[in-house]
């Protein structure tokens, strides 16, 4: 998908007005937060969720897979 996105000022500062469309596509609405991150080639990705909690999870998720036994008995 690629569109020109309008810029506009608000108050100090400068708003994007994003289409239906992506919104939908994001599944995000009025007052919910996006994320902007870069990627190792420059671009700039924009996501309903934090890339930076969804790698500590799956870090997280590894390690327990791992350890499973040993999480198993410290729960007892």
């Amino acid at each position: 998908m690629t569109k020109p996105l309008k810029l506009i000022a608000i108050g100090n500062s400068t708003g994007v007005i994003l289409p239906k469309e992506l919104l939908a596509k994001l599944r995000v609405g009025q007052g919910d937060s996006l994320f902007v991150s870069e990627t190792p080639d420059g671009a700039v990705r924009l996501s309903a969720s934090d890339p930076d909690f969804a790698e500590k999870m799956r870090v997280a998720e590894e390690i327990m897979r791992e350890d499973r036994d040993i999480l198993r008995i410290l729960a007892q």
